[in-house]
């Protein structure tokens, strides 16, 4: 197996991949504080693309500015080393960052449930996995998934070839092309992949190894935005997004109408189906002890050394 420490070091530590702003920019005022954000890719960030698109924290003086990573190890390296002020990031990776240096605390969530592992046909249980080849994220909570899951069902990792994917879409095209036996991914592409494989299905939800409402990604800022710089701008975001969760809430069909094509490359049809299977739960009070708990299966992975501070998450606002 690869030295997932190391690998983590390498991502955390490396110097910035090549970023661009997102193609939908916001001019600020010159009196407006500017946080900037990575742009991510499943529903979990649905409530951040739409705090963006609106400008749901304009009338506190703050613009949110989307930032494309072209990979996920991009993303990590723009959260690990502080070129963000906010992001919408797995647990797992916000986990291990900040055991290895990072400068953040979790503040808020993302979105709850909407991960799945989805397999070819013929690939329809445990016993059917050793040999295959998984599709994955280096240290995400989708890694983390699948790590749960095989152990739950008893299947050695070893027996399992781990390919690490650099973004969702190559990961989709991947197993449409049968370079992967199973993936483990997020919604909306989870709903795409169901629709548009011919014999692809669900080997898991999450629900059979974690129960039902289970995180998946956070909401993390930079420690020194948070205590020092600006923390009432930090703030400005949380209340956006849970402006832009309610909004979700309440008039969802219209919201991905606005959303697919802008922010996601899939069918309208189906964002209607992934949103219902991850809905957004800004407010991350109750879910702690899941997040820390997962801290186990990043030690024996690998990828930490020892149980995170509780103090990483930090919900003041």
């Amino acid at each position: 197996m690869i030295d997932r420490r190391q690998a983590l070091l390498r991502l955390a530590g490396g110097g910035l991949a090549a970023a661009a702003t997102c193609a939908l920019p916001i001019a600020a005022a010159a009196s407006t504080q500017v946080i900037q954000a990575p742009y991510g890719a499943g529903f979990c960030s649905l409530d951040l693309f739409l705090a963006h698109a609106r400008q749901l924290a304009e009338d506190d003086g703050v613009s949110i500015e989307l930032v494309t990573t072209p990979t996920f190890a991009d993303h990590i390296t723009m959260v690990g080393n502080g070129a963000v002020d906010v992001s919408v990031t797995p647990y797992a990776s916000a986990i291990a960052l900040i055991e290895n240096g990072a400068n953040i605390r979790i503040v808020g969530g993302g979105g709850i449930e909407g991960c799945g592992l989805v397999a070819r046909a013929g690939i329809d249980g445990p016993d059917k996995i050793p040999g295959t080849t998984l599709g994955t994220f280096q240290m995400d909570s989708l890694e983390v998934m699948a790590f749960d899951w095989l152990r739950a069902n008893g299947v050695p990792l070893a027996d399992v070839e781990i390919r690490y994917m650099g973004s969702i879409p190559e990961a989709v095209e991947a197993f449409k092309a049968r370079a992967l036996d199973w993936i483990s991914s997020i919604e909306p592409y989870v709903t795409s992949l169901l629709a548009e494989v011919p014999g692809a299905h669900l080997l898991s939800n999450g629900r059979d190894i974690y129960d039902q409402d289970y995180p998946d990604c956070v909401l993390t800022a930079q420690v020194e935005a948070i205590e020092t710089r600006r923390p009432e701008a930090i703030c400005a975001v949380i209340k956006a997004l849970m402006r832009a969760q309610h909004a979700c809430e309440t008039d969802l069909d219209s919201i991905l109408s606005a959303m697919v094509g802008s922010y996601y490359k899939t069918s309208l049809e189906d964002a209607k189906l992934g949103a219902a299977n991850q809905p957004l739960q800004v407010d991350i009070r109750g879910q702690e002890d899941f997040i820390l708990s997962r801290a186990d299966s990043l030690i024996d992975m690998g990828y930490i050394t020892q149980r995170p501070d509780p103090q990483l998450i930090d919900c003041a606002c």
